[in-house]
């Protein structure tokens, strides 16, 4: 029996709660679907479009608002090469997104010689945004190519050697100093307190205060709270500033600790990488089994030494040939 080739979401939300509505239509744009009228969306039907309706639908439903999803052929005002031309649609538009970005950043190749070059942290959120258009990407839309192109070339100015001399830190000489952060450490904290102690002063003092318009004494610096010398910039984390700050993005295993940081601590899933979820949860082990803000740096620190040591490749060894 030949199969049926469409699955369509049918919805009705409420006007309460408020967020429900973009909630559910984030939800629809990461699932690939179209919108074929309003509030009717569209997926190629699988079994795992099934699934992803169903949890959506359940969702829906549970906010008090009303949902059917069901197995169609197209009878009538749309075709199927019409439909299938929505999808290759709205998946160009996302390639066409990220190939602008991609070029932007490969473009600085042929101007100024001082020019920035891309970082890891920004080429690895490209990649991602590829594998997740090309994951939704159900016929084969013709732009994907031209995002593919744009960001090898911008991976290719990456691996070009840097003429530039290393970038000094903009605070000073940090060795000596105490570093002040806001009380109840946890992720973003507990690595930017590793990070200081492993590559910037092994000897650094840390402070933990509750009062939010805290002043820095002399030889004090503050960091994630506002506000600092190191916190939050745009869509960047404490630890991600802080790599960008001491001229350590370039470091491949700092920035993969850094992508890590930055999801559990901004829960944006930029980066999605696989170790997200277990150091999430060890770190919340120790918080919950260490009330005390230097225990959980020192044991959250341990942490993040093996993460680090596991995202750095093992050195070559040497030829037992002498060659």
């Amino acid at each position: 029996m030949e199969q049926i080739p469409w699955l369509f979401l049918i919805h009705q939300i409420p006007p309460r709660p408020a967020y429900l509505r973009v909630k559910v239509w984030r939800r629809l744009q990461r699932l690939g679907a179209v919108a074929v009228k309003n509030s009717v969306y569209a997926l190629p039907n699988s079994e795992a479009a099934r699934e992803d309706f169903a949890w959506l639908l359940r969702e829906i439903v549970d906010e008090g608002g009303d949902a059917v999803v069901c197995e169609a052929r197209l009878a009538g005002g749309l075709d199927d090469a019409e439909l299938e031309a929505m999808f290759r649609a709205a998946r160009d538009e996302d390639y066409r997104a990220l190939a602008r970005e991609a070029e932007g950043l490969a473009a600085g190749d042929a101007s100024a010689p001082d020019a920035p070059r891309p970082s890891l942290s920004t080429l690895a959120r490209l990649r991602k945004r590829l594998a997740d258009a090309a994951a939704i990407d159900f016929h084969g839309a013709p732009a994907r190519r031209e995002a593919e192109a744009a960001l090898a070339a911008a991976e290719a100015r990456l691996r070009r050697p840097d003429p530039r001399p290393a970038r000094e830190p903009d605070a000073g000489d940090l060795r000596g100093r105490t570093w002040v952060t806001r009380a109840g450490v946890f992720v973003d904290r507990i690595a930017s307190a590793w990070l200081i102690r492993r590559f910037v002063d092994p000897e650094a003092r840390f402070r933990f205060t509750g009062d939010a318009r805290y002043r820095p004494a002399a030889g004090e610096v503050r960091f994630d709270m506002y506000p600092a010398e190191f916190t939050h910039q745009g869509d960047r984390c404490t630890f991600e500033v802080l790599l960008e700050r001491l001229g350590l993005e370039d470091d491949p295993a700092l920035a993969a600790v850094g992508q890590v940081v930055h999801d559990i601590d901004l829960k944006d899933g930029k980066f999605g990488r696989p170790e997200t979820p277990g150091v999430e949860l060890l770190l919340a082990g120790i918080a919950r089994a260490e009330p005390d803000d230097m225990r959980r740096i020192e044991r959250g620190g341990a942490l993040f030494d093996t993460l680090y040591a596991s995202f750095t490749p093992p050195p070559a060894e040497a030829d037992p040939a002498g060659g």
